[in-house]
């Protein structure tokens, strides 16, 4: 059964700034722990308090229980979506592909994805992480059919994902090492525009 989690920053309690040193103790403890193997269901939160070096009212001061934790903490890591740049939707996507797992986050991509298979719990988590990123290109698609630069019939979910998809599983699992990650991000823009750009 799929635990339903806290909205972003609906979790966070008034006094969880109370120390930086050990806010940020928490979310490099439950980073190790991710890395290490450790699943969303085993992940407890005596295991982050004893890693992080503090006490679990620490922890409960800040989070109601384990899954805002983790909401709350890797959405933090992640940090927020990348704002498209340029003057037209071309230069726009290229601007925020070129931004696609290269931040901290990306590092916890390989820990989360067996556990996006088998845990409800790892996938909401998940799907609020991507999701306002999700959103920046599918707003700056809608502008590009608005603006006329874009067919208007085109399916604008499956356009993010052929996009998004070839340059993430390049640069997180090095899919197919001939390929230049710098120089991706124009190619599948590029690739894509050719169909789905509004007649002249």
């Amino acid at each position: 059964m799929t635990i339903g989690l806290a909205a972003p920053g609906e979790a966070t309690r008034a006094g969880r700034p109370r120390s930086s040193h050990a806010h940020q103790a928490i979310i490099d403890a439950i980073v190790s722990l991710l890395s290490e193997g450790v699943t969303f269901d085993a992940l407890s939160i005596e295991a982050v308090a004893t890693r992080a070096g503090v006490g679990k009212a620490t922890i409960y001061r800040r989070w109601p229980n384990k899954q805002a934790m983790l909401t709350d903490a890797l959405l933090e890591l992640k940090g927020p979506p990348p704002q498209p740049e340029g003057a037209n939707v071309r230069e726009r996507l290229i601007s925020l592909l070129s931004k696609v797992a290269v931040d901290d986050g990306a590092k916890m991509f390989p820990c989360v994805m067996p556990e996006l298979i088998r845990s409800p719990e790892a996938y909401d988590v998940w799907q609020k992480m991507i999701e306002p990123r999700r959103d920046v290109t599918r707003q700056v698609l809608l502008q590009g059919i608005a603006d006329g630069e874009l067919r208007s019939d085109i399916d604008v979910e499956v356009v993010i994902t052929a996009i998004t998809t070839p340059v993430l599983m390049n640069r997180l699992m090095r899919w197919n090492p001939k390929l230049d990650n710098d120089l991706l991000p124009t190619q599948i823009v590029d690739m894509v525009l050719a169909g789905i750009r509004a007649s002249s």
